[in-house]
């Protein structure tokens, strides 16, 4: 059986040996738009639960923009213009409509990035600002929510008299979903409050996972900072295939968004008869895998499908390494996954641990193994199971391991939104 898998920007082609039963999960796609801009400026003359985007623009002399950075194939090119043509309209001027790139605590966008995310003309033309989560100055202090979290939020984005959001929606390891409050807290918060949304507090609720909300403690206290910081109006898509637009989600932030996960879970939830033994997985490829730090999306995912104790194979580039230095600092330290999820109970939250906790709750229920051939070598003991040289020898060991089981093959990773039937069974509550 030969398998495409998505994998960096060119992709791995995969003779999968004989042996196992394989099944095969491709992403369940919602069809896409026949006219996406159509369905955008629809969407954004006649929201949900507000008046049309042009009209929230008069009277108003700033508005702020916060998009996904380079780590999320967000389709900005396409869906901001329409933005900004409205707010052009409405009396808000290029020169006070500020874009921030909502970094969280990423990497700050380089300018050819900045391109690729924008387009040429919209970054040559407006106020670019790279959110930057290290710079207390650069946030105002809007006080705590109900549960005491701190709320930082960027100034250039709190100052504003309009406050957008733009993103998209799939399904997120810790907050449920992508898109709408996202985009504000990560998405341009400072390092105290995302610390704090990333606390183990959190982490470790077992409702703060892949595709839920309802009562996801994370999502909640993510809406309650997004009221705080004045979240007006949202702009959320879904996509199909090839990264088109299958769904557009504009208005009221709450209600936009709450439709578009509806939209999500009817049209791309893959229910599987039962969990598989083993599972060959990705972070979905290029931009998602570009670091370790990215790709344990495509392990916690996946997770979701495989008997305990099963093996969880992740094939995903990682051709800028490890990560930020908080994050593969992390890593290096850490030999041993029970050890860290107990030493970070006991002391304060540091910057980007929380993507290892999640990955350290997965190895205390599966068996964990990799190709990740951009990962270097100094991180190959420390990332709680086994690492290979080729997806060949990977895949050839994971047959063995497995024999007569069955195998579950994503090739797009967290792309595909699965889940066992059982899981179905005791959502209706039979």
């Amino acid at each position: 059986m030969r398998v495409e898998f998505a994998f960096g920007k060119t992709g791995l082609t995969v003779d999968l040996p004989e042996g196992p039963a394989y099944r095969l999960l491709e992403a369940r796609w919602a069809a896409a738009l026949s006219d996406q801009v159509a369905a955008l400026e629809a969407a954004l003359d006649a929201p949900i639960g507000c008046p049309p985007l042009r009209e929230m623009a008069r009277g108003k002399e700033s508005a702020a923009i916060s998009v996904c950075d380079i780590t999320r194939p967000a389709p900005n090119r396409v869906t901001l213009p329409l933005v900004l043509k409205r707010l052009a309209e409405g009396g808000i001027p290029p020169e006070r409509t500020t874009i921030l790139i909502a970094t969280g605590l990423h990497r700050a966008a380089t300018e050819s990035e900045i391109v690729e995310i924008l387009g040429e003309e919209i970054a040559r033309t407006y106020p670019i600002v790279n959110h930057n989560a290290r710079e207390l100055v650069d946030h105002r202090d809007l006080g705590l929510t109900k549960s005491g979290t701190p709320v930082f939020i960027d100034k250039r984005y709190v100052d504003a008299q309009l406050h957008i959001t733009l993103g998209f929606i799939e399904q997120h390891l810790m907050a449920g979903f992508s898109g709408g409050r996202k985009l504000i807290a990560p998405g341009v918060a400072y390092q105290d409050t995302i610390k704090t949304l990333h606390s183990p507090r959190f982490m470790r609720d077992k409702r703060a996972v892949e595709g839920s909300i309802e009562e996801n403690p994370l999502h909640q206290e993510l809406l309650e900072i997004a009221g705080m910081a004045g979240h007006d109006f949202a702009l959320d898509v879904v996509l199909a295939e090839g990264r088109r637009i299958a769904g557009v989600f504009a208005g009221e932030p709450r209600l936009a968004h709450s439709q578009g996960i509806a939209f999500v879970r009817e049209k791309t939830t893959e229910w599987i008869p039962a969990a598989a033994d083993a599972v060959i997985t990705t972070s979905a490829g290029y931009p998602l895998d570009l670091t370790f730090y990215q790709a344990v999306k495509g392990v916690t995912a996946a997770s979701h499908i495989v008997k305990p104790g099963g093996v969880i194979l992740l094939m995903a580039a990682c051709s800028e390494g490890a990560g930020a230095s908080e994050f593969s600092r992390l890593l290096k330290e850490s030999p041993d996954a029970g050890q860290f999820l107990e030493t970070i109970s006991r002391i304060p939250v540091t910057i980007d641990q929380w993507q290892l906790e999640k990955l350290a709750l997965v190895a205390q229920t599966h068996r964990l193994w990799f190709y990740t051939p951009g990962l270097p070598a100094e991180y190959h003991s420390s990332v709680w199971g086994r690492l290979f040289a080729s997806a060949a020898e990977a895949v050839e060991a994971l047959a063995a391991e497995v024999a007569g089981g069955e195998i579950a093959v994503i090739p797009e990773g967290p792309y595909v939104f699965a889940r066992p039937r059982s899981a179905e069974l005791e959502a209706v509550g039979v």
